[in-house]
């Protein structure tokens, strides 16, 4: 039984292979370095101000974010991700591995961002409640919390049962489904005659359970917008959901 409960979550195992870095390599970087200049722009972020950047990968936004000249730390739960995002440390940008459940000890943020559909990875709601729990302890009074999802009802209304993607020589075969609860993404694919399957699993949520969520943990949302150019947000046509909410 204690090897069982010792047996790690998905997102443990596929964020620290290889593949899944290969899979999402062709992220957009300029998309990425826009977004972040438009929430500095909006937040009014200075140099003064310290920001977590939570479920950060390999740190290209906690990277930007330093560069336009904020103090930032980058955390992730993949050993790999962090491995190479220290590269790029320096006296105002570090990064640790840390489980999003909990608070970092000893640290208080003014911003806390979480980026790219990083959140809902948990199969029970009480996760999602313990990790808005810790970023409420994380931040300053009447620090900014920054949630950039997918809009679920955007992303089944165009969603792929199956689709093969080419990358690195490697044939990616992707087949999604809804049931209700979790967005399923099953990758299987062969590489050095190996046969690999992963799957991805994130809790569909719309914007009144988050705005559920984070009202009850504390937080009061002041925005919501649908894109990366932070336009409003449209139910039916945009494709993210950006919240923007404050401590109280």
């Amino acid at each position: 039984m204690e090897e069982q409960k010792e047996k790690c979550e998905w997102f443990e195992e596929w964020f620290n292979t290889p593949f899944y870095h290969i899979l999402y390599k062709n992220r957009n970087l300029d998309e990425a370095q826009l977004f972040v200049q438009n929430l500095v722009r909006y937040l009014q972020l200075a140099p003064s101000h310290h920001v977590l950047d939570l479920a950060c990968g390999k740190g290209r936004h906690s990277i930007y974010l330093n560069q336009l000249g904020m103090r930032v730390t980058g955390a992730d739960l993949s050993l790999n991700s962090i491995a190479e995002a220290k590269k790029f440390e320096n006296d105002r940008l570090d990064f640790l591995v840390h489980d999003m459940r909990f608070p970092i000890a000893e640290r208080h943020f003014d911003v806390v961002v979480n980026l790219f559909t990083s959140f809902g990875y948990f199969d029970q709601q009480a996760d999602n409640e313990q990790v808005l729990k810790s970023i409420h302890q994380m931040l300053v009074p009447n620090g900014k919390l920054v949630i950039d999802f997918f809009n679920l009802h955007s992303v089944l209304k165009n969603m792929k049962a199956f689709e093969i993607k080419t990358i690195d020589g490697i044939e990616f075969n992707i087949s999604k489904r809804f049931d209700g609860n979790h967005i399923y993404k099953q990758i299987d694919f062969v590489d050095a005659g190996k046969n690999y399957s992963f799957t991805e699993r994130v809790q569909g949520m719309d914007v009144d359970q988050f705005n559920h969520l984070l009202k009850q943990a504390g937080f009061e949302v002041q925005a919501v917008f649908g894109d990366f150019q932070l336009r409003p947000f449209d139910q039916e046509h945009s494709d993210r959901v950006i919240l923007i909410a404050q401590k109280v």
